[in-house]
């Protein structure tokens, strides 16, 4: 069973910053694609950023020059740096592995809330 294990959420205002972080087994970081998700109620769950095991990234156009998806190897994660919050942003983020087509893994969710 893969483990996701989420950090860095909470409340901050517009126009600030938050860091989340998505720790996995050493075993497959880096093997397999990572992704962020978000999901507001009512709302799909929308893709935010990837990262491929090569380290090739991808954005949604709403969070590009403001979101950084990066690998931290040392702690075996997957790390989503939001500048510029915007209350838009507002949603539970969740982190994402897909092991191949029909197997993928799912974080707890994290809560990012963004006031105006």
């Amino acid at each position: 069973q893969v483990q996701l294990v989420e950090s860095g959420g909470g409340l901050v205002q517009a126009g600030e910053s938050l860091r989340l972080s998505c720790a996995t087994s050493r075993s497959i970081f880096g093997v397999y694609p990572m992704a962020w998700y978000r999901q507001v109620p009512g709302k799909q769950r929308e893709l935010v950023a990837s990262i491929t095991s090569g380290g090739s990234t991808d954005y949604a156009d709403s969070v590009k020059g403001r979101f950084t998806i990066s690998r931290d190897n040392a702690k075996n994660a997957v790390n989503l740096q939001m500048s510029s919050l915007k209350p838009e942003d507002t949603g539970v983020y969740y982190c994402n592995i897909r092991i191949n087509r029909n197997r993928e893994y799912w974080g707890q969710g994290t809560q990012v809330t963004v006031s105006s």
